[in-house]
C-alpha cells in the first residue's frame, strides 16, 4: 500500500531564508563530532536504540524520490510504507501473498526464513562453526530476503531485523499456538508497546508523551488534515525531528570479543570496530555476494570489490559466524558471557556501547558517506528546503513552547557559523531539533521541547489511528503486554532479547556458545 507525506504545521509559519548550497555546505562541515570516543556519550541510551530507531523508520516510511522530484511536488512524494507500526519491513504481505511468500518458510508454515553463516574468520574468532543461524536469509548472491531490503544496510540494523524474526518465530511455537495471524497480533502489539513505553521514552521529556496521551494530540491531527482521514507523516517529522538518530551513531562499536576498539588495527583499512565495517559486512551495502565470490583469486576478489564500489577490497560468499552481534554490548542486559576455553582471543574487552549524545554533531563517517554519497548533514539540510519545511523558531512559537535564545542557537563553532551564512533567526528545522536538545534537552541528553513534541504526537497519532494497533479505541487502549519480562505488564527491547534467548541458548552472545565452538 502507498501513503503519503504531508505536513503537520500551517503552510504559512516562516520558513528559513534561502542560502547558496555552500552556506549549507559550510554549516555542515561545523557539525563533524570530532570528540573523543569517551566523550560525548548519552548515558541514558544504549546504542541499540540507534538501531532500533532505524529498523523503525523503515517500518513506516520509504521515499523512493531523489532530492530533485522533492523540490518539484514536497506533498507529492509518495511514501512506499504504509504509515503504521505494523511491522511489514517484516510480513510483508504475510505468508499467503504472493510478493511474500520467499521470506516464510515452505516446511514450517507461519515461520519466516532464517540464514546462517560461515564459520569464523581468520581475523577473528576462526573457532566459530559454520552453518549456524546467524544471519539473515539471503539468495544466490548474498542479497537478504527480508520485508525491507534497507534493513541489510548496516550490520547492526540487520541484526535487529534478525532479533524480530527469531522473535516471531518464538513466539509462534510458543504463545502464538502456531497460528500465524495470531502470532502477528501479539508480536506487533508488544512491538508497538516498546515504541512506545521503550524507545520513545529514552529520546524525549516523557511528561510530553503523558501530556499526548492523557491531554490528547493538538498538532498531528490526520483526522482532519488529510484526505478520507487516514494517517499520513508528516515531512516535519520524517525530514527534521526524526532524523535525530544520525546523531546518535557512533564512529567506532564494541561489536563483541572478536571485533572491538582494543583488537589491532588492519594495515591499510584500519579497526575492525570502525563503522565502516559495520556497512561493509552486508549485502546491501557490503561485500556479501554469495555464490560470486566462489573461486576467485584474490586480484579478482578486489576487482569485484572495485566494481561494487565497496569501502573495503574484498567480497565474501557469506556473513562470517563471528560477526554475529553480542547483544550484552547493546542494551542493558548485564554482563556479557565468559569466554570459551581455548578460544582466541581470550579477553572479552566488554563494555557496553552508549548512543552519542542528541546534539548538532554526526561522526566523521556521515561526513563521508560510502559509495560517494557526500556529507549526510549537508543531505538533511538541503531536503529540508526541497521539503519547505518551517523554521525551528517558528515551529517551537506555533506549539507554544519555549524558543532558543539568539546566545544559546549561535553558541559553539557551528552557532557561529549558523550566524555567519545567516540561519540563526529562522533556523532549519533540523538543526534547530538537535540543538534545541543541546541546549534545552538535559545538555543532548533528550530532545528539547519541540522535539519531544512533535516525536511525542506523531507515534501516538499513528497508533491511535491504526484500527489494528492496541491503543486504537476500537481495540483495547488499556491492554498491557502478556509475554514474560522483567516487569509484568511492561515490555521492552532487552524483554524482546530475553525472550527469544530463553528459547535459544546462545542467542544473546552466540560466538561465546561452546556449542558454537568447533572442538
Amino acid at each position: 500500500m502507498v501513503g503519503r507525506f504531508g505536513h503537520m504545521f500551517p503552510a504559512s509559519l516562516q520558513r528559513p531564508p534561502v542560502v547558496p548550497d555552500t552556506a549549507l555546505n559550510d554549516l555542515a562541515a561545523t557539525m563533524k563530532d570530532t570528540r573523543p570516543e569517551n566523550q560525548g556519550n548519552n548515558d541514558n541510551i544504549p546504542a541499540g536504540y540507534t538501531y532500533l530507531g532505524q529498523f523503525i523508520d523503515h517500518d513506516i516510511t520509504l521515499d523512493l524520490s531523489s532530492l530533485t522530484e522533492a523540490d518539484r511536488d514536497p506533498l507529492g512524494e509518495k511514501n512506499f510504507r504504509t504509515p503504521q507500526l505494523e511491522l511489514d519491513n517484516v510480513y510483508a504481505a504475510g505468508p499467503s501473498g504472493d510478493a511474500s511468500a520467499h521470506l516464510f518458510d515452505r516446511m514450517r508454515p507461519g515461520k519466516l526464513l532464517i540464514g546462517v553463516a560461515g564459520p569464523g574468520g581468520p581475523i577473528g574468532a576462526p573457532e566459530v562453526k559454520a552453518g549456524l543461524p546467524l544471519d539473515l536469509p539471503r539468495n544466490a548472491q548474498g542479497i537478504a530476503l527480508i520485508g525491507d531490503a534497507r534493513n541489510d544496510e548496516n550490520l547492526l540494523v540487520a541484526q535487529t531485523q534478525l532479533a524480530f524474526l527469531k522473535f516471531h518465530n518464538t513466539v509462534f511455537d510458543n504463545e502464538g499456538g502456531k497460528d500465524f495471524d495470531a502470532t502477528r497480533k501479539l508480536v506487533r502489539w508488544h512491538y508497538q508497546w516498546i515504541v512506545l513505553h521503550d524507545f520513545l521514552t529514552k529520546l524525549i521529556d516523557n511528561n510530553d508523551l503523558q501530556d499526548v496521551l492523557t491531554g490528547g494530540r493538538r498538532f498531528y491531527l490526520p483526522e482532519i488534515q488529510s484526505d478520507y482521514g487516514e494517517a499520513y507523516i508528516p515531512v516535519e517529522f520524517s525530514g527534521a525531528a526524526y532524523r535525530l538518530g544520525h546523531s546518535m551513531v557512533r564512529q567506532n562499536y564494541s561489536h563483541n570479543r572478536a571485533f572491538n576498539p582494543t583488537r589491532p588495527p588492519l594495515p591499510g583499512v584500519g579497526l575492525t570496530s570502525s563503522f565502516k565495517f559495520l556497512f561493509h559486512f552486508t549485502g546491501k551495502s557490503g561485500g556479501i555476494v554469495g555464490t560470486l565470490a566462489n573461486g576467485l583469486s584474490q586480484n579478482d576478489n578486489a576487482a569485484m570489490a572495485a566494481q561494487l564500489k565497496l569501502g573495503l577490497p574484498f567480497v565474501f560468499p557469506e556473513l562470517p559466524g563471528d560477526w554475529a552481534i553480542d547483544w550484552h554490548r547493546f542494551y542493558d542486559l548485564g554482563p556479557t558471557t565468559p569466554v570459551p576455553p581455548g578460544t582466541t582471543p581470550a579477553d572479552n574487552a566488554f563494555v557496553l556501547n552508549h548512543a552519542r549524545l542528541l546534539d548538532p554533531f554526526l561522526v566523521p563517517e556521515l561526513h563521508t558517506l560510502p559509495g560517494g554519497g557526500g556529507s549526510l548533514p549537508f543531505r538533511n539540510l538541503l531536503r529540508g528546503y526541497r521539503l519547505e519545511l518551517p523554521s525551528g523558531q517558528a515551529v517551537a512559537r506555533h506549539m507554544g513552547v519555549p524558543v532558543m535564545s539568539e546566545a544559546e542557537i549561535t553558541s559553539g563553532d557551528d552557532g557561529k557559523m549558523l550566524k555567519q551564512v545567516g540561519l540563526h533567526e529562522a533556523t532549519p528545522l533540523w538543526y534547530y531539533i538537535l540543538k534545541e536538545a543541546q541546549m534545552l534537552g538535559d545538555v543532548g541528553n533528550r530532545l528539547g521541547p519541540a522535539g519531544s513534541r512533535i516525536l511525542a504526537e506523531v507515534f501516538v497519532g499513528l497508533l491511535q489511528t491504526d484500527p489494528e494497533s492496541f491503543l486504537h479505541p476500537d481495540q483495547d487502549p488499556a491492554w498491557r503486554p502478556t509475554l514474560p519480562s522483567a516487569f509484568a505488564g511492561h515490555f521492552t527491547m532487552p524483554d524482546l532479547l530475553r525472550y527469544v534467548a530463553a528459547h535459544e541458548p546462545g542467542f544473546l552472545n552466540p560466538i561465546n556458545h561452546p556449542p558454537n565452538i568447533r572442538p
